[in-house]
């Protein structure tokens, strides 16, 4: 084992008994809890808030935040970077800056500079992970590395580099600048001739569909994918083998119609007795975002809301599809935090449908009313408590009457 590998964290760093009580004060809700210990439900004044089933921090964004605070108390005086945010929730990023770790810039290949880094400075890689160019120029400077990289994205490079060992493009569907996806891009480039696509929905897919049919057309082609290809891509020559992947935070059932258009058109030119050598498949959607997406649907069609509330950063991946999920049955509003519901009458929010920004009026109908709340997997405890607060005080919820022991803390 070299030295620079000796310096790897990868399963923690043996203090998480001593972060624990920092961990909770910064992320727990005694509202959520009591919430969570009575069938996800809150009843007064002729209105119900309703929790999804499944919501807020998965284990990996768990894992990742614990061991940052880890890094703190075992590097006191170190000075401790982290490789872009952590996740994508902005009151987790400044709490981790709080406790005095320097959030560097997202990776870019072509202009990553780490030569400031020092031998006994520690950085932490995030939950997305980090592409391989920028994994082996921190391993340069023979810095300690606390890799947070979440389990299930290791799984879908796994994945993604045996398809690429077998000589299969990858085609991902995913967003191209998200963190996530760029690393694992990276990882289908590991090996001599290894080939990418990124595809973001079935609009995209179906131009990849029409090539391998045979009716594609190489300026449309190229006018859709030219940043999402690698430069020397030939779609003659790199569509004929096809291995897809998924960012682990994509809608599930989405990936599963991309699969089928790639399959469908694979039959069809190649003939389905030849299937096995031009496509694979494997679903790399992971399962805490799939078990928060089913849970959004079992509560806006069995729990007969009127509206829902989604409760995540903007820039989340998969706190956004679980708005457009709603957004498909019920009004829906995705917000960041608390301070975003201003009054009955007005709330500040992104537009599942658009993803602009905006503020609406008279967003709030009058009792007897249903609401649903659910939290990205990114989101801790403590935002969606202060936004069960807030919608509590906006619907005439005295929390200090439902609890007979006072509302609990956070």
């Amino acid at each position: 084992m070299s030295k620079t590998e000796n310096h790897v964290y990868r399963k923690g760093l043996g203090l998480r008994k001593e972060i624990a009580p920092q961990i909770q004060r910064d992320y727990y809700s005694g509202v959520v809890s009591y919430l969570k210990a009575h069938d996800n439900e809150l009843a007064a004044r002729g209105v119900t808030l309703i929790l999804a089933r499944e919501f807020g921090f998965c284990y990996g964004v768990e894992r990742a935040v614990d061991y940052a605070y880890q890094t703190r108390k075992k590097f006191p005086d170190r000075r401790i970077f982290l490789v872009g945010d952590m996740i994508h929730n902005p009151f987790v990023n400044r709490q981790l800056q709080k406790i005095g770790i320097e959030i560097l810039p997202v990776p870019d290949s072509e202009n990553e500079n780490y030569k400031f880094i020092r031998p006994e400075d520690v950085v932490v890689l995030p939950a997305f992970g980090v592409p391989v160019r920028t994994l082996d120029r921190l391993k340069q400077q023979q810095c300690i590395l606390v890799d947070t990289t979440c389990g299930s994205v290791i799984s879908v490079w796994k994945r993604v580099e045996q398809y690429a060992r077998d000589r299969f493009t990858v085609l991902i569907h995913g967003k191209y600048g998200h963190e996530e996806t760029r690393a694992t891009v990276s990882h289908a480039l590991k090996y001599p001739g290894g080939k990418y696509l990124v595809v973001l929905n079935k609009e995209e897919a179906s131009l990849v569909c029409d090539w391998i049919r045979g009716r594609g057309d190489r300026d449309e082609f190229f006018r859709q994918f030219e940043k999402t290809v690698p430069p020397d891509f030939e779609p003659d020559r790199d569509l004929e083998k096809i291995g897809l992947a998924n960012q682990t935070t994509m809608l599930r059932n989405e990936s599963v119609e991309i699969a089928e258009m790639i399959r469908r058109a694979m039959i069809e030119r190649y003939g389905e007795e030849n299937l096995s050598e031009h496509f694979r498949n494997f679903d790399t959607v992971c399962s805490a975002t799939q078990d928060r997406q089913d849970a959004v649907i079992e509560l806006v069609t069995k729990k007969k809301v009127d509206l829902m509330i989604v409760v995540g950063g903007f820039q989340s991946s998969n706190t956004g599809h679980l708005a457009e999920i709603a957004a498909a049955f019920v009004p829906t509003f995705h917000i960041e935090s608390a301070d975003m519901l201003i009054d009955r009458h007005t709330i500040h929010h992104r537009d599942p449908a658009t993803g602009q920004i905006k503020t609406t009026q008279n967003w709030l109908p009058e009792p007897p009313l249903r609401i649903g709340l659910t939290a990205g997997a990114s989101t801790p405890n403590s935002i969606l408590g202060e936004v069960i607060e807030r919608l509590s005080e906006l619907v005439g919820i005295d929390l200090k009457e439902m609890f007979p022991e006072g509302k609990p803390a956070r």
